[in-house]
């Protein structure tokens, strides 16, 4: 299979060293606008480099794209209309409208659109995901400190996202009320944010991410009948507690386990599933209506976000 990575930054020279190792796929192409970049990473990956994504949408089956967000759109329509496989960044576009324009081409040209909701391939996230049947109450906190990096998308869209997706892909029901707050410290953008999602089947999630925090945390809390249920993404593992309801003391019926996972690389975990989905024609784990839906989300909750610092009269403190 002959795949291109299109954007060689950060993110996207680890995509380009990933296929590179892959023995089925041939990385044909590492595309950048800066061109020194693109030939970097192109010698790094065996591969070759362009400045221009046009030069290859012919002679490709399949492409990440890991370009700036803004640029999600123009580029994976493109491809898509050129009949390319598309693995897309998280978050997926700028908006709920392109995102859904971006899906129905997908389905109308039956290709695989795969957006990088990178923690759904994590361990401690699937035990979890495996394991819970009823989330009442789900506390979910991604702290990390300042990078300087993705900074062209707030702390939502960049780091609560995660969260989003697989809260929504937990709860399966729609969101009734947002109550959100954020603050914009050390960019322009908001840069901690925290939500409480109340869903119409009566589960409540708090949310919170920050990209300004002395220190990194990963983890996600879920409360139901008889069980709780953690899951640290940093250190990949899980303790569940469940507890016997009908048992006369339930203090005593209180049984614990903990479940440490092997350090797994969860990028080739997810690249090596995008191959094998455009291989076999089936559906991603983290399709283009689920990131789309978990776009929509933290859309909603960037205008909560909004609207509480207008009321704050904060609202202009960067311009």
């Amino acid at each position: 299979m002959k795949v291109a990575v299109i954007g060689a930054g950060y993110l996207g020279r680890f995509h380009a060293l990933k296929y590179a190792a892959m023995e089925d796929v041939d990385l044909v192409a590492v595309v950048d606008t800066n061109e020194k970049r693109a030939e970097q990473v192109a010698l790094e990956a065996g591969s070759r480099a362009y400045t221009d994504y046009h030069d290859v949408m012919d002679v490709i089956d399949a492409a990440s794209v890991v370009v700036p967000t803004s640029l999600h759109y123009q580029v994976a329509r493109e491809l898509l209309n050129a009949g390319v496989h598309l693995m897309v960044e998280k978050p997926m576009t700028t908006t709920t409208h392109e995102a859904r324009e971006l899906a129905e081409l997908g389905e109308q040209k039956a290709l695989i659109i795969q957006v990088g909701h990178l923690e759904r391939y994590n361990p401690a996230i699937v035990t979890l995901m495996e394991r819970v049947t009823h989330p009442v109450f789900i506390e979910a906190h991604r702290l990390s400190g300042f990078k300087g990096r993705a900074t062209d998308v707030d702390v939502v869209l960049d780091l609560m996202i995660h969260d989003i997706d697989i809260v929504l892909s937990l709860v399966k029901s729609p969101v009734k009320e947002i109550r959100a707050s954020g603050v914009p410290v050390l960019t322009p953008k908001i840069d901690i944010a925290n939500v409480r999602l109340i869903f119409e089947n009566g589960c409540t999630a708090n949310l919170t991410a920050s990209r300004i925090s002395l220190k990194d945390m990963r983890r996600i809390r879920v409360f139901q009948p008889g069980c709780y249920l953690s899951a640290d993404c940093t250190e990949k593992n899980n303790l569940i507690v469940t507890a016997d309801r009908s048992a006369p003391d339930p203090r005593l019926s209180i049984r614990p386990e903990f479940i440490r996972h092997q350090d797994v690389d969860i990028l080739d975990r997810e690249l090596r599933d995008f191959i094998q989905n455009v291989r076999l024609g089936q559906r991603p784990m983290v399709d283009a209506r689920a990131g789309m839906e978990a776009l929509d989300l933290a859309l909603r909750i960037n205008e909560a976000i909004d609207e509480a610092l207008s009321r704050a009269n904060i609202q202009d403190a960067w311009k």
